[in-house]
Order: structure tokens, then C-alpha cells, then sequence
């Protein structure tokens, strides 16, 4: 995983929650993580990472912090642990 990657990873878990983290390289870290992407209708993309699933809307523009909260949640459920699994 390159320093993109982590970073954008540890901004998902950081306090006070970021809303200013680029979709693209969140798409790409979750692929790095072995996750499978796939494009549903509608703009949506449904990610499935280690038996856990998840539809996240497909932005073009900065995550807000109801995305932020939703990918946090699904990384937890995934068992992704930036600080234990991959420390900056």
C-alpha cells in the first residue's frame, strides 16, 4: 500500500472527522485492501471486502462526512485497523 493509500486510510478513522479526502484514491486504496469493486446503476458502487458488503454512491467530489461515517463503519465491520494494520 503506497503513502496515498495509507493516508487516505488513516484520514477515513481520523478525529475530528475529514470530510476533504478525494473519492479516487479511496476507490483505489479499497482495491489495494483486496476489495471488489463493482458498478451498480445508478452511480453507485457495491464494495465487498473480506465477506462484508457494503453500496456506497459513486461521488466526483470531495466525501462528505456521511460518507466518511459510512466508509468507517464498513472498514470496521471489515476488520481494517489502520494503526494496528498499516501505521504511517
Amino acid at each position: 500500500m503506497n503513502h496515498k493509500h495509507r493516508t487516505a486510510l488513516h484520514a477515513l478513522f481520523s478525529h475530528p472527522m475529514s470530510s476533504n479526502i478525494d473519492p479516487k484514491i479511496v476507490k483505489s486504496m479499497l482495491e489495494e485492501l483486496g476489495a471488489e469493486v463493482t458498478h451498480s446503476r445508478h452511480n453507485h458502487l457495491l464494495v465487498t471486502l473480506n465477506g462484508v458488503a457494503h453500496g456506497f454512491h459513486d461521488t466526483h467530489h470531495s466525501l462528505s462526512k456521511d460518507e466518511v461515517a459510512a466508509l468507517r463503519k464498513f472498514l470496521a465491520e471489515a476488520g481494517i485497523d489502520p494503526i494496528r494494520d498499516y501505521p504511517l
